[in-house]
């Protein structure tokens, strides 16, 4: 390796990491992908996204089956969970598209090295060098005339406790063997309500703790409203605006003791899932041989994803003041590989970035809430259209959620689409691309949409806007 120059050295494997490596290899730059782990993927592929939403769609079909005799089948009451095939399939998943990833790499010619990847400071003669530590200990060193850093990140942990059973991360939680018969869940976000639906669904006690006044809380409060609503209806348990106060083990499990409205209250459970954020992973890359100077571990870029230091470029769950989400990620990567191999490219615009939680029911949005556009001086005009009133949702025996769209009263502007309910993680990608074309109302509502499907609600609430709904 120490004779051959790459044009660009990538560390990461995860969906930043190996998007990058892909365009590279397509742009037929020689390039490395340097992997500490001993499989590519990163987070989002082993113990993130993927097997996560594996669970939550194995949850999905149990529900479907707790509610058969309503679609007419009948003989499914004596129904029996099988926990270890359940876990099985999610592997299996996880591995299928492990593999893939492999053949992506060798069909785009890019090298894939084993081992933790740092810098050993700035270009000398146009030249950065990468040290690599291997499994075994052993270190080779890479050439390369670009850094892309795509490092992700890690689960946040409460300060004094250390995970490992009963006291879960995302990591943790994936490999129980056994399904727990009760779950505290601190933190509202994504992974937390995303996890208490899966448990839900295979009929856990479920507690949700959030220090925030309302679940999901970065969404549109409509769509908080929504879910809680919702998840009372499932038998979730929730306490917003509360502080966890002390979290101990116990002879059955945990016991934690949070205050709400001034008030103490203590709760048991087999099991906790800590869920309060993600910490990015910038320690011990070789920052500190280079001019970028990383704020609470975030570095920062500029909007071609260039850091502090020429030729090195951040992406992913690392990079300050954008989501850490896959497909962020992944589009950072497109972004900075275009620049170094010389290509037209396009910044991210952080307004055009789709959210999706895969709860039950679903969320997806992007823009503005009511909210933010209001407190930005938006004249905001409002739709809402309820799935209760749409066909398909009728038909698949989901009638939870609502669409809701925030424009701007003068000229349509949409300024945020927020869904919740039935396949809103796909029907968000329509409100994503409207806005990316600088889409109206109007055109949405000249928009034909398929009858019966669940994207006609997008219609209708474009329609709302101005009062004209059809369905409502």
């Amino acid at each position: 390796m120490a004779d051959v120059l790459y044009d660009v050295a990538i560390l990461g494997s995860g969906p930043a990491g190996y998007t990058a490596a892909i365009r590279a290899g397509q742009y037929g730059l020689k390039t490395a992908l340097i992997e500490k782990d001993p499989f590519l993927g990163g987070t989002c592929l082993h113990v993130g996204c993927i097997p996560t939403k594996a669970l939550l769609f194995n949850a999905e079909l149990w529900d479907h089956l707790k509610n058969a005799a309503e679609f007419g089948i009948e003989g499914v009451d004596n129904r029996k969970l099988n926990w270890s095939a359940i876990q099985g399939r999610k592997s299996q998943v996880v591995s299928k598209h492990a593999k893939g990833l492999e053949f992506m790499m060798r069909k785009n010619k890019v090298d894939v090295v084993k081992g933790l990847g740092r810098m050993t400071g700035a270009r000398q003669n146009d030249i950065f060098t990468v040290r690599v530590k291997s499994a075994d200990g052993k270190t080779s060193d890479i050439k390369t005339r670009n850094v892309l850093l795509a490092t992700g990140s890690e689960a946040r942990m409460i300060p004094g406790l250390q995970p490992g059973d009963p006291i879960l991360t995302n990591v943790e939680i994936l490999k129980l063997d056994r399904l727990p018969k009760s779950l505290i869940v601190v933190g509202a976000g994504a992974v937390g309500v995303e996890f208490a639906s899966i448990f839900r669904s295979f009929d856990a006690q479920v507690t949700i703790i959030e220090m925030l006044p309302r679940l999901v809380p970065i969404e549109d409060a409509d769509v908080s409203k929504e879910l809680e609503r919702v998840y009372r209806k499932r038998g979730i348990n929730f306490h917003t605006s509360a502080k966890v106060d002390k979290i101990e083990k116990t002879g059955s499990g945990v016991s934690v003791s949070f205050t709400v409205d001034g008030k103490s209250q203590t709760i048991e459970a087999e099991k906790i899932l800590i869920a309060v954020g993600r910490k990015p992973r910038t320690d011990d890359i070789g920052l500190e041989a280079t001019r970028i100077k990383p704020d609470r571990g975030f570095i920062k870029t500029n909007e071609w994803m260039e850091t502090a230091e020429p030729g090195v470029y951040a992406i992913g769950d690392i990079v300050l003041g954008t989501p850490q989400l896959a497909h962020v990620g992944a589009m950072e990567g497109v972004v900075a590989i275009g620049k170094i191999a010389g290509k037209e490219v396009k910044p991210i615009d952080l307004l055009k970035i789709p959210n999706a939680t895969y709860c039950h029911p679903e969320i997806g949005s992007v823009g503005l809430t009511e909210a933010k556009a209001k407190e930005l001086g938006h004249n905001v005009k409002i739709g809402k259209f309820p799935f209760t009133a749409n066909s398909r949702a009728s038909i698949v025996g989901a009638h939870e959620g609502i669409i809701k769209i925030v424009s701007d009263a003068q000229h349509g502007e949409i300024l945020g689409v927020h869904i919740i309910g039935p396949q809103a993680t796909e029907l968000i990608a329509e409100a994503v691309t409207a806005m990316e074309l600088e889409g109206t109302v109007e055109d949405l509502m000249w928009t034909i949409h398929a009858h019966p499907t669940l994207a006609e609600a997008m219609l209708d609430a474009s329609n709302s806007v101005y009062g004209l709904a059809i369905n409502a």
